[in-house]
């Protein structure tokens, strides 16, 4: 690949992109990886844990691979390579926005995650702002306001319920001060879409901005700045089949541009100079460099743009329709085993990315998942997911039981608050999941084949005998 080629890679306009079609499963890394199974042999991996980390996509790895060559130092340098470097970064940056259709003066901020997005922003909320969040969210979302006056809103049973209840909340508030409100956009528990549109309505009624999680919407379905009509959004690299560590913070400017940095050095500070009195003055960045301080993770966000581009490139429609299959599948081949009970706020009918959450009669969440593992090289996830007030209400505790998950005993049907998480994306083979439904409906019917114990709260193999 030539430089220029390159240079040109994360510029590609995403609303230029023509959705090919029949392209799902995509490539992705790790399709022919093998793991040992306790019972003996080995078995090809089956990764179901798309919504803690998306493996990263074939196209991705190459486009970093091909760009490792030319790194450099990033708007610090006359080198050739930097001025690659800094080239590739700030069309990363272009490419981002395309891909969330921002508007005018929209910012397009890189960090290291949603987590580190969503405290980005609540650094940078104006002084006695106001913030409402379900308590339904996840933790990224539900924790970083602790500079703020927060309103959790309890869990609802329909959409219609969550815009109801967030305007009733609104209406109560001071209507003198900011107001923030965060939302999610699909459930990491649930995987159910939340009506983003009809809550940005009744914020913004009510004199209120909107921060959309997108973290588990962005890798399924397109993501409107301009058609949600939200001020913000928020998501994570690693689960849009990017490798690195990067995210990204998109939105309006004003509060951006009028906060102090969120880290403060180099890039983020325009001037600086010393005072008669011994201090310093400093002059900051009005950019996306003003919360971007430090050498800058330019492969991740090269990787990040580039997984945006290769998604607008399969078509978000031809990955939904993909997605929809996996569902079905699971949800079809589980249907005759009343052990198994699929979690939901919203009805079993609800549309929802490809997340799906459970609990098995009988089974500890844990030993079930360590038994899909070693037993059938399955990866899922099980716990409270990062959404304790969620799952508590889901399972019928109190959302504010301070109690934890785990796996207090080593066999199945021992007391743990927790469930078992299957997810899946543009990656996933048919086979993968139909191979969890089959393991399903073995545990269930004829238990594990293997002895386990409980070591630093997870269920494992018993490896002893």
């Amino acid at each position: 690949m030539s430089v220029s080629t390159l240079a040109a890679v994360s510029a590609v306009p995403v609303a230029d992109v023509v959705a090919p079609s029949g392209c799902a499963p995509l490539p992705v890394l790790g399709r022919d990886v093998t793991v040992p199974l306790v019972t003996g042999g080995e078995v090809a991996y089956a990764a179901l844990d798309y919504a803690a980390s998306a493996p990263a996509l074939q196209r991705v790895w190459d486009d970093v691979a091909a760009y490792a060559p030319y790194y450099g130092s990033v708007h610090r340098g006359a080198g050739h390579l930097s001025q690659l470097s800094t080239e590739l970064f700030e069309n990363a940056r272009r490419t981002v926005a395309g891909f969330l259709d921002c508007r005018d003066g929209d910012q397009v901020v890189f960090t290291r995650s949603t987590t580190d997005s969503l405290n980005l922003l609540a650094a940078a909320l104006p002084d006695d702002c106001q913030v409402f969040v379900f308590e339904t969210e996840h933790h990224a979302a539900l924790l970083p306001w602790r500079g703020a006056r927060v309103t959790f809103l309890d869990a609802p049973d329909s959409p219609e319920q969550a815009v109801r209840a967030l305007e009733h909340a609104l209406a109560a508030r001071d209507p003198h001060g900011p107001a923030l409100v965060c939302v999610t956009g699909a459930s990491n528990v649930t995987g159910e879409l939340w009506p983003v549109r009809e809550l940005a309505a009744a914020a913004h009624a009510h004199g209120a901005r909107i921060v959309l999680d997108a973290a588990q919407l962005a890798p399924h379905h397109a993501v409107s700045l301009r058609e949600l009509d939200v001020d913000w959004v928020a998501f994570s690299g690693h689960k849009l089949y990017a490798p690195f560590g990067a995210g990204v913070l998109a939105g309006r400017a004003d509060w951006l541009r009028e906060a102090e940095p969120y880290l403060a050095g180099g890039g983020a500070s325009r001037k600086v100079a010393r005072r008669e009195d011994g201090g310093v003055d400093v002059q900051w960045h009005d950019s996306a460099a003003r919360h971007e301080a430090g050498s800058p993770n330019v492969i991740g966000a090269y990787a990040l743009a580039s997984a945006c581009t290769a998604l607008a490139e399969a078509g978000f429609g031809t990955l939904a329709a993909h997605e929809e299959r996996l569902i079905r599948t699971v949800r079809d081949g589980l249907a005759d085993v009343p052990e198994v009970r699929f979690l939901s706020l919203f009805g079993d009918d609800a549309p929802r990315v490809g997340v799906l959450s459970f609990v098995v009669d009988g089974w500890n969440g844990s030993h079930f998942a360590a038994a899909l593992s070693a037993e059938y090289g399955i990866g899922v996830r099980d716990g409270l997911f990062c959404a304790h007030p969620l799952l508590r209400a889901l399972l019928g505790g109190d959302p504010r039981d301070g109690g934890e998950c785990g796996a207090p005993g080593a066999a199945p049907g021992g007391p743990a608050l927790d469930a078992i998480r299957v997810s899946f994306g543009a990656g996933t083979p048919d086979e993968h999941v139909e191979r969890f439904v089959r393991a399903v409906r073995e545990l269930v019917r004829g238990g594990a084949r293997w002895s386990y114990r409980t070591v630093d709260g997870r269920c494992v193999p018993d490896t002893s005998a």
